[in-house]
């Protein structure tokens, strides 16, 4: 018999035999196992929503830098920034123009004579971008700390079911004065169930959360350089 042949006429035997286990599982066991499930559909319904999220963050990127790259000035950026769909880089953008046509008013028209800004202004408006970078890392790393939690908490809550499953194994071999292993090898293997459901579980929790966080700190060294690029442009316009 070939290998693939052997294969395919075994899978599903263990998968009939893996329900059964479960179906005639202990309660406790039910129970985290249902905890477990949940906490998958959890996690997949995070990196679904994450990886959306990163792939709409990274289009908005590569769209807003391509016209800030082909703006002469400022003030073309800016009016050109106005047609674009919001995104964390449009609102950056946006706010340091705000504050700073606050604290010059007048200054992005054209010919506008300007004069610098005192140290204490910039270091305001440096400080009115690294909160508004905050605000918006924030938004995008919501959700990342149930990746952290479920990675963390599965494994843990298979381990919990095992030992609990296989103590009562061994209660119910006390109990019947039998230490066949016919007798105990059933328990044993539901409370392993348990085990092997937690792996699964966050394994793909731990893979997720470990990517996302290096996109996101991506995502956010793209922000700070924004806000970088912002003030060098008024340095070169003379604005401050």
């Amino acid at each position: 018999m070939s290998l693939p042949l052997a294969l395919v006429q075994t899978a599903p035997s263990e998968i009939e035999t893996t329900w059964r286990l479960i179906v005639d599982g202990t309660p406790s066991t039910k129970l985290i196992l249902l905890v477990l499930a949940v906490f998958s559909l959890m996690s997949w319904a995070v990196i679904v929503w994450k990886y959306r999220q990163f792939g709409r963050l990274w289009a908005q990127a590569s769209r807003f830098l391509d016209h800030l790259d082909n703006s002469k000035r400022l003030e073309d950026a800016y009016r050109g920034v106005l047609s674009l769909p919001e995104s964390p880089f449009t609102r950056i953008f946006r706010k340091g123009i705000n504050f700073f046509s606050d604290l010059r008013p007048g200054a992005l028209r054209e010919g506008a004579v300007v004069t610098g800004l005192s140290p204490v202004q910039l270091e305001a408006l440096r400080m009115v971008l690294e909160k508004e970078e905050d605000e918006e890392r924030g938004q995008v790393a919501n959700g990342l700390q149930w990746l952290a939690i479920i990675a963390t908490v599965a494994p843990l809550l298979g381990l919990l079911g095992t030992v609990w499953g296989v103590m009562n194994s061994f209660v119910g071999v006390a109990e019947a004065g039998s230490a066949n292993i016919s007798a105990v090898a059933p328990g044993i293997a539901q409370a392993l169930i348990c085990t092997v459901a937690g792996l699964v579980v966050a394994i793909p929790a731990v893979i997720s959360y470990n990517y996302y966080v290096g996109r996101l700190q991506f995502f956010t060294s793209e922000l700070e350089g924004l806000s970088s690029e912002f003030i060098g442009a008024l340095a070169r316009e003379g604005k401050v």
